[in-house]
């Protein structure tokens, strides 16, 4: 089984590319937010986890998904694998066939009246 779901906020605009037959590809990274308690001290911690999505999903990511939005993602984890000159390399991340749209970032004004729900999450 290979199933991942994913809700976090975007580190970046969505890079929108197309392949030489035409279909889009869409790539952009999440920060998910984690806190715990350890000796006492509450710790935070975050992982920015990578997420290529393709089709119309991917156009309709770019079109509607900017820097901060907070999205839902459901795919399956994928791994690139080649080799360089300074021997093997590879790269695992989410290949996504559904990307929900939650919610987007408060602008700056609005942001004193909005709760900080990504747990300060912003890169």
């Amino acid at each position: 089984m290979n199933t991942v779901n994913l809700i976090g906020r975007t580190t970046r605009d969505i890079e929108l590319a197309y392949t030489p037959s035409g279909k889009a590809v869409a790539k952009f990274s999440i920060a998910i937010g984690k806190s715990y308690v350890k000796d006492g001290e509450k710790v935070e911690e975050v992982s920015f986890i990578e997420i290529q999505v393709w089709g119309n999903v991917a156009e309709n990511t770019a079109k509607y998904v900017k820097k901060g939005h907070k999205v839902g993602v459901v795919g399956a984890l994928k791994q690139d694998r080649w080799e360089t000159e300074n021997g093997n390399r590879s790269k695992v991340y989410v290949n996504a066939q559904q990307v929900e749209f939650l919610e987007t970032k408060p602008k700056s004004n609005e942001a004193e009246n909005t709760p900080d729900d990504n747990n300060g999450w912003d890169e």
